[in-house]
């Protein structure tokens, strides 16, 4: 009569049912926090900017900026952003913000670390998010 298993068999036969016990022992112990998962959408409203008014630089060279006030429609929270880049279109010349006041209020200001001519002036934008 012949073995239909070997000892060498049935050994690995056994690690692995043991391995794969305790892999599923370890696998039931862990935990998982509860969570949350969803999609949903709404709409997306921009600010409406009025009242703009640019600040001159009197101290140095008055034909340049080195501020903008403007007011939005609805408060900038205080944990958004507002960012504002002055165009200076003949020149193709971007001069972004490097800092802005006012977050959770209507009246923010802006200020610029670059040189603005005033007569070059051709678009302001301000992109503010909440």
């Amino acid at each position: 009569m012949r073995r239909l298993f070997s000892f060498r068999t049935t050994t690995v036969v056994l690690l692995a049912l043991i391995l794969s016990a305790v892999a599923y022992g370890f696998a039931a112990a862990n935990t998982v926090d509860a969570s949350k998962a969803g999609e949903g959408e709404g709409a997306v409203s921009g600010y409406a900017i009025t009242n703009i008014h640019y600040t001159l630089d009197v101290s140095g060279d008055p034909g340049t900026i080195t501020n903008v006030t403007f007011t939005t429609d609805v408060a900038v929270p205080a944990g958004g952003t507002v960012y504002v880049v002055a165009e200076d279109v003949p020149f193709t010349t971007q001069v972004a913000s490097d800092s802005c006041t006012g977050l959770g209020t209507t009246s923010l200001s802006c200020n610029f670390s670059t040189t603005l001519t005033v007569p070059f002036i051709e678009n302001l934008r301000v992109v503010a998010a909440q």
